[in-house]
């Protein structure tokens, strides 16, 4: 909203009168002189620049105020244009407006920031390293943090190989100092020189060895090997054995190289020195429950609840995986049922709560879980939706699955995973053209989907229809997601169609050696069988009954093969 015209003198004389931030209070003979200089043609500029503002043309209120800092050099006015310019995504006006607010207020420090800014958004690498030497030449005692500065200073400039350069060149005459190799090896990672980064952070820690941010970045740059980042902070702890951050970032590494008895460890003797610090409770009690301590899981796990503080929802969750798995499911259905829609663990939560109301033949008490669920969480919907669905599928209720599919596609009949679950579904009750129109219409919206082109190609060739259709369509699939065990397994069934059972057995056993699924088996087992070699397919289909007595595809096979 503009402002209205009897004020905007008001405004312009308020604005003229402040600096960048608040300045020594001035007279009001000073404040009459400021008055008093501004010039008809002065007031008109920026009537028009403050009015073009408030109505949102920010291009021509950036432009107006621009021309009037070019010609008055105010540096209050600068400062207003370089402002909106920027705000405008007019950067080289605005850092024009900034040289001339730093002309004007040589002292100030948010000056010399935006101009700092502007110069490293448009490029003008030299010029700003010529500032950058000159503000480090004056820092004094205070050059260590002007160093670290640097990567917050150059953080918006896109060229990572020119910042790299810049610091290189800036930091040069300070190498004595570990911040300057701090801030190249910040430099370096951006650039993703990982090496380098790695070289100059070592010789910050050479200079500086109890430095704890030096060996924290370095930690960091070594989480891809995370056995090397271990190795690192014992050997910095061993030396330096009072640095908590190092002890927590150690205990966290830990986790990341799969050393879960260690890391419980560390965490745990963490734990006593800080027994009331909500992190470490969970830590130790997530861990205890990786490492199959159930009891002391479950009682860190309370504990956190007792006190009130950090992942509440967490504790729930696990906690109500603990009762889940002890068999106490009403324990478990309260619990999951107090996990909260903020959480990213809230449709998994309303998923197994809804699961073990069904497992005790509660359908609709879990359906409305689900629902509930659904309505407290909108993010969550479809993935309720399809629980839902799945639920119903799960009790040999198919049309009440996809009519619960079908009321969700109604309202969102563009969404990915609605068409494919619906699709799925279709498939069970024999409905092969809903099947087909929907897994089309996936694969027009998104014609990247691997699995929309598997499942109708699979689709098919089961039914042994258009074989050269779904040779394409599976081929597709395999082409975006090639090492896929279950679209290697589709075109195996395929080729077995074709009558090609050598090729398919070798498209088959790759799918098993990725996936050793029970409906994989029985394909094997069927082609096994067509080759004339009996006793392998026996063994194969006995292998996958034992490891999945309740596969309903699977026995299926067993059946026809047995008559």
């Amino acid at each position: 909203m503009s402002l209205p015209l009897r004020s905007l003198a008001t405004a312009l004389v308020a604005g003229l009168a402040l600096a960048v931030h608040a300045t020594e209070p001035k007279g009001a003979a000073d404040q009459a002189a400021e008055t008093s200089s501004l010039t008809p043609q002065i007031l008109y500029q920026f009537l028009l620049a403050e009015i073009a503002g408030g109505r949102g043309q920010l291009g021509f209120a950036a432009g107006a105020y621009v021309d009037l800092a070019r010609s008055t050099r105010d540096f209050r006015i600068a400062r207003r244009a370089t402002e909106i310019a920027f705000h405008a995504r007019q950067l080289e006006p605005a850092l024009e407006a900034a040289r001339i607010w730093n002309e004007g207020e040589p002292e100030s420090e948010a000056a010399r920031q935006a101009l700092w800014t502007l110069l490293a958004a448009t490029n003008h690498t030299d010029e700003l390293a010529g500032l950058l030497i000159q503000n480090l030449a004056r820092a004094g005692s205070n050059i260590g943090p002007q160093l670290l500065q640097l990567h917050r200073i150059l953080a918006n400039q896109q060229d990572r190989q020119a910042v790299l350069r810049v610091v290189d060149h800036v930091t040069l005459p300070y190498l004595t100092l570990p911040e300057a190799h701090f801030a190249r090896a910040q430099a370096a990672q951006r650039a993703k020189e990982s090496l380098r980064a790695l070289a100059e952070i070592d010789q910050a820690l050479q200079l500086k060895s109890d430095w704890e941010p030096a060996i924290l970045f370095k930690v960091q740059l070594l989480l891809e090997t995370p056995d090397r980042a271990v190795e690192a902070l014992q050997g910095f702890i061993s030396r330096n054995p009072q640095s908590g951050e190092a002890k927590l970032a150690l205990a966290r590494v830990l986790v990341d190289a799969k050393r879960y008895d260690e890391s419980r460890q560390a965490f745990t003797a963490l734990l006593e020195g800080q027994k009331d610090n909500p992190e470490l409770i969970y830590a130790v009690g997530l861990l205890s429950m990786q490492l199959g301590d159930i009891t002391l899981a479950e009682s860190q796990l309370r504990r956190l609840l007792e006190l009130g503080q950090g992942d509440q929802d967490g504790a729930h969750f696990y906690l109500g995986q603990i009762a889940e798995e002890g068999r106490r499911w009403s324990e478990a259905v309260d619990l999951y049922d107090q996990v909260t829609p903020i959480s990213s663990r809230f449709a998994q939560a309303r998923g197994r709560a809804a699961g073990l109301l069904a497992r005790q033949g509660r359908i609709e008490e879990a359906r409305a879980q689900l629902r509930q669920g659904a309505e407290n969480s909108p993010k969550d919907r479809i993935v309720l939706v399809v629980a839902e669905s799945k639920l119903l599928a799960e009790a040999q209720r198919f049309q009440d699955a996809i009519n619960v599919l079908d009321v969700a596609l109604a309202a969102s009949p563009e969404d990915p995973t609605l068409l494919y679950e619906s699709a799925m579904m279709s498939d069970r009750l024999s409905q092969y053209a809903v099947l087909e129109a929907r897994l089309r219409k996936l694969i027009k919206l998104q014609p990247e989907h691997a699995h929309a082109h598997n499942a109708l190609g699979y689709s098919l060739a089961d039914r042994n229809l258009r074989l050269d259709e779904a040779q394409k369509l599976i081929e597709k699939a395999l082409s975006l997601a090639p090492e896929d065990p279950f679209i290697l397994d589709s075109m195996g069934w395929l080729m077995f169609r074709r009558g090609k059972a050598a090729q398919a057995e070798e498209y088959l056993r790759r799918a098993m050696t990725l996936s050793p699924d029970p409906e994989i088996a029985a394909h094997l087992g069927e082609v096994l069988w067509v080759l004339n070699r009996r006793e392998e397919a026996r063994k194969t289909w006995d292998e996958a009954i034992h490891a999945h007595p309740d596969n309903k595809a699977l026995a299926a096979t067993l059946k026809r093969f047995s008559r």
